[in-house]
């Protein structure tokens, strides 16, 4: 029997807020001593108050708003019920049946096709304090709890369960992430835990509207592992439905070292959660002036961005999609090809997603620690220099490698190390006739019709004048002394 794989995901997203959602206590606690980011509020001590954070009501309804939700008017929190060691309180602040915004998508491409997938809904709520699982020397487990992230803005985004295929699932992934980094209100960094994924998948018979039990996959910190776990779990639930054994409803945990799933916990019976509405907090009323200035401050999307790209630069559908993958790279992007006019805007873009990458990939960074030290005025200088023939591509590689290591301009470099390229007929002609002297067995084989060789010693003299020479004078002066014989 051939089956359907559906995918539903909910994602969390810690919001770029200096303070925590209902305290004014700092969210800057990566790096900070175990619960050193703590007050009454986020530490559930009874008595206290807590009061709404509005910067993280106002980054969720924009969230809501670039999905295409409605937002309604009025919103309010709940409380969710559920007892377990991180919950300092015994509840958690959510929201229930008034979330921010409700029923938008998105748009993807995978697997060779465009979809729409739907958003159930965008809502607010807290973080919870962070459990560090430890074994003592006499081999028993126990855990220490971390308070610094409780109480830190999480905002969640519910997804339909639309999705067909792993590949849909990592595609929804990034284009998620990388709407949240454009709006600026989530680093939605996986490994950070700032951006968290749980992935609901269960399957159904082809054609049929039935689903078997689902299983919710949990432990995933990177798109790899979401693909990866996923991938798994469509295999494990098929064999387990040909094998006529029952699938259940429970919660699975992904174990990357081993490659697979595992079981935590049965999910036969739904948690009643006893949500009620929070006593402490009113309902918000939002203003329509104050949505408006929102939806009319929205900066400009990813895929807007992209479009625009290709019509106004004239750039593939490849490159506007890669520098508009990240909003720092198309700012990049944007100013060198405003520095340079003359410049082709695919030439600036094929320096940025080949020398400047490489550089980028290679030292583990992005585009704005790149930027620190290649400008890109800078870059855009460089690349004129190497059009006007002051240096040739390959030496101009090296100079942007030396700019990125030392902050300095591509002039300076080539003038300080006397990079320059080499474009007298005499000294390139010199250098030709000491190379066809030195390959005897190279000479030999252009005489013998193979005209690889001239590639071979072109590439010599290239090599002793380390890269320097025009490579076009090169190449027509080692021919004209190979004919010359």
């Amino acid at each position: 029997m051939e089956y359907e794989t559906i995918i539903g995901l909910e994602v969390h997203a810690q919001l770029n807020t200096k303070s925590k959602m209902f305290c004014r206590c700092s969210t800057a606690y990566a790096s900070a001593p175990a619960n050193s980011y703590v007050c009454p509020v986020c530490l559930g001590l009874p008595g206290v108050l807590p009061t709404i954070n509005k910067k993280a009501v106002e980054y969720t309804i924009m969230t809501a708003l670039a999905l295409h939700c409605t937002v309604s008017g009025s919103t309010k929190f709940d409380r969710k019920n559920y007892p377990y060691p991180d919950l300092m309180k015994g509840y958690q602040i959510s929201q229930f049946d008034a979330p921010v915004g409700t029923g938008g998508w998105l748009d993807i491409e995978a697997d060779g096709h465009k979809k729409k997938v739907g958003i159930t809904r965008v809502h607010l709520e807290e973080d919870v304090a962070k459990l560090l699982h430890r074994v003592s020397a006499e081999g028993e487990s126990y855990s220490l709890v971390d308070v610094n992230r409780s109480g830190v803005p999480l905002m969640e985004v519910v997804g339909e369960p639309d999705l067909r295929s792993p590949e849909e699932a990592r595609q929804y992934l990034i284009k998620l992430r990388s709407i949240l980094r454009y709006l600026g209100v989530s680093t939605a960094n996986m490994e950070e835990g700032s951006f968290r994924v749980d992935a609901n998948i269960s399957i159904r018979p082809l054609g049929e509207t039935k689903l078997l039990a689902k299983a919710e996959v949990k432990n995933m910190n990177s798109f790899k592992a979401v693909y990866r776990a996923l991938e798994y779990e469509a295999v494990r639930q098929r064999k387990a439905a040909a094998q006529g054994k029952k699938l259940i409803q429970e919660t699975r945990g992904w174990l990357e070292d081993k490659g697979k799933t595992v079981s935590q916990r049965s999910k036969e019976h739904a948690h009643d959660y006893r949500y009620f509405p929070e006593p402490d907090l009113p309902p918000l009323e939002l203003d329509t002036k104050w949505l408006n200035e929102i939806k009319e401050g929205l900066p400009e999307l990813p895929e807007a961005r992209r479009d625009r790209f290709m019509a106004e630069y004239d750039l593939p559908l490849y490159d506007a999609d890669l520098l508009t993958a990240s909003r720092e790279l198309a700012d990049y992007f944007e100013a060198a090809a405003a520095a340079s006019p003359d410049i082709a805007a695919k030439e600036i873009s094929n320096w940025l997603l080949g020398a400047a990458s490489g550089i980028m990939n290679a030292e583990g960074i992005a585009i704005t620690a790149f930027s620190g030290k290649v400008s890109p005025q800078g870059l855009v200088a460089l690349i004129a220099l190497n059009n006007k023939g002051t240096v040739s591509t390959a030496t101009a590689k090296t100079v942007l490698g030396r700019m990125f290591a030392t902050g300095q301009e591509a002039a300076v470099i080539i003038a300080e190390q006397g990079l320059g390229q080499i474009s007298d007929g005499g000294e390139i002609e010199t250098a030709a006739g000491m190379v066809i002297k030195e390959n005897p067995q190279a000479v030999a084989d252009y005489r013998a019709g193979k005209e690889q060789a001239v590639k071979f010693l072109v590439g010599q003299l290239m090599r002793a004048t380390r890269g320097r020479a025009n490579p076009q004078m090169a190449a027509t002066l080692i021919k004209k002394k190979l004919e010359e014989g």
